[in-house]
């Protein structure tokens, strides 16, 4: 064993093999895997080895498409085989919404490339041979590329094609200690010796919670126990094989369960209800090739529905019961990344669906490490979207309701309960005696909006408009016609200190860094010149300013700043230190001038000013800006501060017609102005002159910002594709995001959001469309749940549309 690698990855699963070959293949050499005991002795080598690209987050379903179309590469490199079976799948949907998303899935595979098609009942039937039970199912979303495979087959050819690389594979060697070095560096104490390595990959599987702990990391991360079937030879699936073919795979979510054929038999799995966590509080390290003991209990109602759906499976034996942990973080997507507060430790966790996810994670973890950055936006995979807040306590409930519910029906609107309420701001008891109907964000309970009297105090699931409608339409009316509030906690907030500060800033982001007293918009690009941030920039003096951007992206942002700080700066995340309120409306500037002695005239409080203000009793900051696209001001104090701010606000607005407003109101007050979206709009698969943020750019700045040279270089030759406004001739349902765009009879571009602008009464969408296409009233089709909807191109704002309002 070598005892220096440019690389060491802990974990000989298949991910942990993923990694190491995409490292050789990308052109990293000095690398190696240090595995406990050997190959596959995790996880893995029990997985049911099933793959699909089914999947809600659709980066992850384009990674799970190359997972799947990897495979052959493999075979044909090493000369192995995967035991690869493509033998296609279907979905099955027993009732209308469960439909519904997969029209939606559908709709979002058209333009990634994914050739999925819709199945009615009869096509069903023909598909399996007839046995599938097709009493009380509405249909099903086929896949040509479902299949299975040999799972240690598959992850030894990884090794192997790693090895032909130049990887070095080290079994029968646990690590013991991760101890960083001072220069970012580290030594990996291991039972055959120290290896000293620049980079460190977690890939520990079951063990990622131990081998986290040793570098100081605590993973939201839980072993499920689950269990699968395998019958004895059955004669319909003989007669199958006697034709020449084999039978597909079959996912039934009504029914909890996952089939596909095994051998001359068939494999059933279940996700069930009953289910149970495995080691919640570690991992034994002498763990490794048992099985748990079968519990035939818990699966008992699963099995029951499945003799109904599957009728062969009841007169079939059982010849094995496989009953095995593997991991999941709370929201069922891996954790894969660079670990936010460590340098050079990266991570390669919680991949649940190893054969449908580990070629793609194993991907772009490599690019990550190589060149900085993904492919694709990682924000559904990100290890940093779970921040230091996350608890052991926090993680088993929300793990175990994410299996309870894999196979139920996903709502774009839908607020999954456990481990809820956590973390609240002191505005929690106040909002909630006032009927809000609370979401969360980053864990962080934030009210979506206000019940109406008389009203449930609950959001009905749906992929149409919901119960909120009527409730989100009077805080829309209360926001243009009056004065709104809503509370401006679920912004990420960074200080930024020091004698470099401005210096720094100006490097780090692509726009101008305003004057004291000041704000200004810019994007924050990688050295791709994709978008990686959207953020007010705020002058408070030349050596502090604050950075204002999204909440759920804190973390991520937090590691970007810190990956490129420079001596002379500092950045402190005060994301939950300063919290406070926005006002907009007609009635907000009436209602700040009642509570400040401070001069907020227009002519004195122009619009993008920041001043320093005493509100009441508290100290604020008061930047005359609004999301809305109202006349407005975001004002932030001091956490302790935030509950005699809101009396003062609340007390001197109630002949102002002051009304609380939430999420779903900020949404469609957007639309009215077209304002983007950070994770819709703008993510880093774009870049900056496809989404129109470009016009924040400062291209003349002297200082050298990141991302400058392939963001100048995009400018000089145009974009091929850019973003565009659309009104959607929509009846009960409205744009999400993903559905895809046709022109004419081809489908040339997605959308990216959208919605219902309550206040000019129109269905919006925003999306791409390539650059050539575009023209005054282009007429369109937007597919909304399987229909194709006339759409027609807007070139401004609908309300507005000069900004005297905003600005005046």
């Amino acid at each position: 064993m070598k005892t220096q690698a440019q690389v060491v990855v802990i974990g000989g699963g298949v991910v942990g093999c993923s990694v190491l070959y995409h490292l050789t293949k990308y052109g990293w050499k000095d690398v190696m895997l240090i595995e406990r005991s050997t190959l596959t002795s995790g996880s893995t080598w029990h997985a049911a080895g099933g793959f699909h690209t089914l999947n809600g987050d659709t980066n992850m379903a384009a990674l799970q498409g190359y997972t799947i179309q990897l495979y052959k590469e493999l075979e044909k490199i090493t000369g192995m085989s995967c035991g690869l079976h493509h033998v296609g799948g279907i979905t099955l949907a027993d009732n209308q919404a469960r439909f519904e998303m997969l029209k939606a899935e559908r709709a979002k595979h058209r333009y990634m490339g994914l050739h999925t098609e819709l199945f009615g009942p009869e096509e069903i039937e023909k598909y399996t041979d007839g046995l599938v039970n097709t009493k009380g199912i509405v249909g099903a979303l086929y896949d040509p590329l479902d299949g299975h495979l040999d799972p240690s087959g598959t992850t030894h050819a990884y090794a192997r094609a790693a090895k032909m690389g130049g990887a070095e594979i080290v079994e029968h060697n646990r690590v013991l200690e991760t101890n960083p070095r001072s220069d970012s560096t580290w030594d990996l104490v291991t039972e055959k010796g120290t290896v000293h390595a620049e980079h460190v990959v977690n890939a520990g599987g079951l063990w990622a919670r131990e081998v986290g702990a040793m570098a100081g990391v605590y993973f939201p991360l839980l072993p499920m126990a689950h269990q699968y079937l395998v019958t004895d030879e059955i004669p319909e699936i003989m007669d199958i094989l006697n034709s020449g073919r084999e039978f597909p795979h079959v996912m039934d979510p009504g029914g909890e369960s996952y089939l596909r054929q095994e051998g001359r038999g068939l494999c059933i799995g279940f996700y069930e209800k009953p289910c149970e966590g495995w080691s919640l509080d570690g991992t034994p390290w002498t763990f490794g090739h048992e099985l748990l003991p079968d519990n035939l209990d818990k699966i008992e109602d699963s099995v029951a529905f499945a003799y109904k759906r599957f009728p062969v499976l009841e007169k079939a034996g059982v010849k094995n019961v496989i009953h095995g942990p593997f991991t999941f973080a709370p929201d069922g997507n891996p954790l894969i990344g660079p670990v936010p507060g460590l340098r050079n430790y990266w991570s390669a966790c919680a991949v649940m669906a190893g054969f449908s996810q580990g070629g793609g994670m194993g991907k772009s973890l490599a690019e990550w490490m190589i060149h900085g950055e993904t492919e694709v936006d990682p924000r559904g995979f990100d290890v940093a979207r779970f921040g230091k807040w996350t608890t052991p306590g926090y993680t088993v409930p929300k793990v175990i309701e994410n299996y309870q519910m894999r196979f139920s029906v996903s709502y774009p609107n839908e607020e999954r309960p456990a481990a809820r309420p956590f973390r609240t701001t002191p505005m929690y008891d106040i909002f909630d005696g006032m009927g809000a109907v609370w979401g969360q964000q980053y864990g962080l309970e934030v009210v979506n909006y206000f019940a109406l009297p008389g009203e449930p105090r609950y959001e009905t699931p749906s992929f149409k408009r919901s119960n909120a409608w009527e409730a989100t339409a009077a805080e829309v009316r209360a926001v243009r016609e009056a004065v709104g509030i809503n509370e401006v906690q679920n912004f990420g907030k960074f200080r930024v200190k020091g004698p470099n500060a401005r210096k720094w800033l100006d490097r780090i982001m692509a726009g101008a860094i305003p004057k004291q007293g000041r704000l200004s918009l810019t994007p924050m690009l990688s050295h791709k010149g994709k978008i990686i941030g959207d953020f007010t920039v705020t002058c408070l003096n030349e050596t502090e300013f604050q950075i204002t951007g999204s909440y759920g992206a804190q973390d991520q942002h937090l590691r970007w700043f810190e990956k490129n700080l420079e001596d002379g700066v500092t950045v402190e995340n005060v994301s939950d230190r300063v919290t406070g309120f926005q006002i907009a409306g007609p009635n907000a500037r009436e209602l700040l001038s009642r509570v400040t002695r401070s001069d907020v005239s227009a002519d004195a409080f122009k619009f993008m000013d920041a001043k320093r203000m005493t509100i009441g009793m508290a100290d604020c900051l008061v930047q005359r800006v609004s999301y809305t696209g109202d006349l407005g001001y975001e004002i932030f104090t001091d956490f302790m501060s935030e509950r005699s701010l809101w009396h003062t606000l609340w007390a001197a607005g109630q002949d102002l017609g002051l009304r609380p407003f939430g999420m779903r109101a900020m949404m469609s007050l957007r639309l009215d102005k077209l304002f983007g979206s950070w994770a819709r709009e703008f993510s880093p698969d774009y870049f900056p002159g496809e989404t129109g943020i470009d016009r924040f750019i400062r291209w003349n700045k002297e200082a050298d910002w990141i991302g400058k040279a392939p963001a100048t270089k995009e400018k000089a030759e145009g974009p091929k594709r850019k973003l565009c406004a659309f009104i959607v001739d929509a009846t009960d349902a409205d744009v999400v995001a993903y559905e895809p765009i046709w022109i004419g009879d081809k489908v040339l571009g997605f959308c990216t959001s959208g919605g219902y602008s309550h206040w000019t009464g129109q269905s919006v969408a925003q999306g791409f469309v390539p650059t050539e296409m575009i023209r005054a009233g282009l007429e369109v089709e937007i597919e909304i749940l399987g229909e194709n909807r006339k759409a027609r191109l807007i070139d401004g704002p609908l309300w507005d549309a000069d900004g005297a309002r905003m600005r005046g």
